[in-house]
């Protein structure tokens, strides 16, 4: 759910332990442009059926698959909307999950200031990290 946002695209990958590996489908993708419905919802429907299949002798490190949202800025320009990660369901079939999604903020008023001037807003140059635990230490 992205009330304040539309013409939203998605991009998919996965993160998962050392002893996984994919046996089938894409590690990664992107799926097609949506636009909120015309009914009172104002839902946004991507309607993009992901299939894979990993395997493994372990449960340590399972799949989660990562998702970044990007639309159109004000200039016109595809910016991140959101961040976030899930673990992929125990069984196959149909799944709906709900993912709580984030963007990165910069650190100072300057760079909040250069990043709105500019038109780019932060964004992880690996966007698998969201999945990782390590360095996600902040002040509440």
């Amino acid at each position: 759910q992205f009330p304040e946002y539309d013409d939203l695209y998605c991009k998919y990958c996965f993160v998962y332990g050392q002893d996984w590996a994919p046996t089938a489908g894409l590690e990664e993708g992107i799926s097609q442009i949506t636009s909120k419905s015309q009914d009172v919802r104002r839902a946004l429907v991507w309607n993009f059926p992901i299939d894979v299949t990993f395997k493994s002798t372990n449960p340590y490190g399972w799949p989660q698959i990562v998702l970044s949202v990007y639309g159109p800025d004000v200039f016109g320009n595809d910016v991140v909307r959101g961040y976030g990660a899930v673990h992929l369901p125990f069984s196959p079939g149909r799944h709906k999950r709900t993912i709580p999604m984030f963007v990165p903020e910069s650190t100072s008023k300057l760079q909040k200031f250069t990043s709105w001037f500019m038109g780019r807003r932060p964004e992880y140059t690996d966007p698998k990290v969201v999945a990782q635990g390590e360095g996600r230490e902040g002040k509440a």
